[in-house]
């Protein structure tokens, strides 16, 4: 079996004389050291390289960086720093993004089930747009508006009844799903009515999204045709597009790069007669390949004719994609980064379920022992953000590096922490 392909690592990451892993001037052996594992590691300069090649592809203020799949304060400047707008998805998320000194007008609220609490902090703090789910959402907007007058700027998500081919619980385009107002039954037509005569809202424009980690870009070249023949006899100056964009996470694995996407969505628009200002919501495809977690080696565990088990010291805390969608990652040893991988391992975590899985069939150096420093990458999109406490085991901490710096951007969590909303 191979070495791990070097094209999933970050940009920056490079193998030294003595084949062992740097990432942006930094040795991760001694950033394990310094920040302990698990660990998030990030290259910043390979984020701020997505977020321009977004903004080159698109137009500034037209990327609106879907912050669900990794947010902290940091994240949050680089991204408005970088000329990206925020899609915020949660009170919480557009807390964190005010708290980093994002402007509330450079935010976007999202969900499908937004409380009123969260319009009303949405409202009141200045958001560039709140995206509408559904009726009840436009209940709770007259409801507010009666209260305080405000009229916010609303887009209207549609779902367009395009599938996309993902895991089912990511795709969101088709006609049975929880988002949006669906095109196909007439009630996006009748929202666009109720929007319009509404003195509660300002409809500015549609938006849609199909699903997350998609490879193929005709996926999205067939959105656009949907949701072209929808918007354009209504002539609103915004159509989002939405994220969802996939990358590659095994070796093998293609997908188009930010501006190839770009080239699609914007070509087609243009053909299909399209005259709203064009937006979309990346995410994965900014912060995913950025990132690896480092993990520590702590139990190898041969059993003669059924399998080999190899434990590290994080999981599905850090990482429940393998246990939510069977999505599959690579591995490798950091000391030795070309080595030939040339056993098969299941690679476990440390939480007491048999489901706590990260690799089900990850290949490794046969050597690999305890004590041993194991990467995986392209774990920049949905660990941290999905990451929880299970077993109370405390959540990893983020480091951005650059130039030769480490940068603690997150801290790890205590077992002080775990108690801090526990009033017994």
């Amino acid at each position: 079996m191979t070495a791990v392909s070097l094209g999933l690592l970050p940009d920056n990451a490079t193998v030294a004389a003595d084949g062992s892993l740097d990432v942006a001037g930094c040795r991760v052996a001694d950033l394990a050291a310094e920040f302990g594992t698990p660990v998030f590691v990030y290259d910043e300069a390979h984020l701020r390289a997505r977020c321009r090649e977004a903004v080159g592809a698109f137009g500034r203020d037209r990327v609106i960086y879907a912050t669900k799949a990794f947010l902290c304060k940091a994240m949050a400047r680089l991204a408005y720093d970088e000329g990206l707008l925020l899609d915020v998805a949660s009170g919480g998320e557009l807390a964190v993004a005010l708290a980093a000194g994002v402007p509330a007008g450079a935010c976007t609220l999202h969900g499908n089930n937004k409380s009123v609490a969260e319009l009303r902090a949405a409202i009141e703090a200045g958001v560039r747009h709140i995206v509408v789910d559904s009726f009840d959402e436009l209940d709770r907007l007259d409801g507010l508006h009666a209260g305080s007058g405000a009229t916010p700027s609303v887009l209207l998500r549609i779902t367009p009844g395009v599938s996309a081919h993902t895991h089912e619980f990511i795709a969101t385009g088709q006609d049975d799903s929880k988002f949006g107002f669906n095109l196909g039954n007439g009630d996006a037509l009748r929202a666009v009515d109720r929007a319009r005569r509404s003195a509660a809202v300002e409809l500015v424009g549609l938006h849609c999204h199909i699903g997350s980690n998609v490879f193929d870009a005709s996926s999205f070249a067939k959105a656009a045709a949907v949701m072209a023949d929808f918007a354009v006899p209504l002539d609103l100056p915004e159509l989002v597009l939405g994220g969802g964009l996939g990358v590659p996470y095994v070796g093998g694995e293609e997908a188009p790069t930010i501006t190839q996407w770009g080239n699609v969505l914007l070509d087609a628009c243009a053909a299909l007669g399209v005259r709203s200002n064009v937006g979309v919501e990346p995410g994965r495809a900014i912060v995913a390949s950025a990132a690896m977690t480092i993990y520590t080696v702590g139990t190898v565990k041969h059993i003669p004719d059924v399998r080999t088990y190899i434990a590290v010291d994080g999981g599905m805390s850090d990482n429940p994609r393998p246990v939510l969608y069977g999505s599959g990652y690579e591995s490798f040893l950091p000391r030795a980064v070309t080595a030939e991988r040339d056993m098969t391992a299941r690679l476990v975590g440390k939480h007491c379920e048999s489901g706590d899985v990260l690799s089900f069939a990850a290949k490794l150096p046969g050597d690999v022992a305890v004590g041993d420093l194991l990467a995986m990458p392209v774990t920049g999109a949905y660990g941290h953000s999905m990451g929880s406490n299970y077993n109370k085991i405390t959540r990893p901490p983020v480091v951005f590096v650059r130039d030769g710096d480490a940068r603690l951007v997150v801290r790890r969590e205590t077992h002080d922490d775990l108690m801090i909303t526990d009033v017994g």
